[in-house]
């Protein structure tokens, strides 16, 4: 299933939704006009590598903020292929302006570093012997993912079903696609777990585990506004 569009007007401009999709676009058409060598550095250096994250001795306190904490956050803003970037900033724009416009858009901001965080942690935690890095945006917008489901579980989303050569589009409530979404993803991430890297195809899947369960957290904690129905 390909999530089109859902029923969820903003009351309000949702301008910091357009500019992290912005920089999400901008870095990686960057990324795209670096020769392969330097892509390569570029994405082992902010990129977040699991047993480089954990392993501290030995290091100055400027080595480990360099090459354990600050990629937490830049690797949220890179991305490996087309597929991967349009992908993400798709779900950030569907999801991400209905979000935004509850939580104000400082608020906004913070949530998405904060869930996109917490993802990364919890990716490297369950992959700490892993030598890949792990780049995207996905478990920050996970954690968008996870506030809508809170937020409007019975919103209608349009997706599109390709059956054969044939798209199919339906409405279905929000609640059911993201929670569709949600175990699929902790599914992946237990094959991963239990098979091998290998099967996990590339995916972080415990990054959007993460990024959902902060998600849903964050924005209970936070109370977001009410809008009021307008006729």
């Amino acid at each position: 299933m390909i999530p089109l569009c859902n029923d969820k007007p903003s009351a309000t401009v949702p301008f910091m939704t357009w500019f992290l999709m912005a920089v999400n676009v901008g870095l990686f058409v960057y990324e795209l006009l670096l020769p392969a060598p330097e892509l390569e550095s570029l994405l082992c250096t902010y990129g977040i590598i699991p047993d480089r994250f954990w392993d501290w001795q030995g290091r100055t306190p400027e080595d480990v903020l360099r090459f354990c904490l600050m990629p937490c956050f830049t690797s949220m803003f890179l991305h490996g292929g087309w597929l991967h970037v349009i992908g993400n900033v798709w779900s950030l724009w569907l999801f991400g302006h209905n979000i935004e416009d509850r939580l104000g858009h400082f608020r906004f901001v913070l949530f998405y570093v904060l869930t996109g965080l917490l993802a990364g942690i919890l990716h490297v935690s369950l992959n700490y012997q892993s030598p890949v890095p792990c780049i995207g945006a996905s478990g920050a917008i996970a954690g968008v993912m996870g506030a809508y489901f809170l937020l409007f579980p019975f919103s209608w989303i349009t997706v599109l079903i390709p059956v054969i050569i044939i798209p199919v589009f339906i409405k279905i409530p929000a609640f059911f696609y993201l929670l569709l979404w949600i175990v699929s993803q902790v599914m992946g991430g237990y094959g991963a777990l239990t098979q091998g890297e290998a099967a996990s195809a590339g995916i972080a899947f415990w990054a959007h585990v993460g990024g959902f369960v902060a998600g849903m957290y964050f924005i209970r904690r936070w109370k977001p506004r009410q809008r009021s129905s307008r006729a």
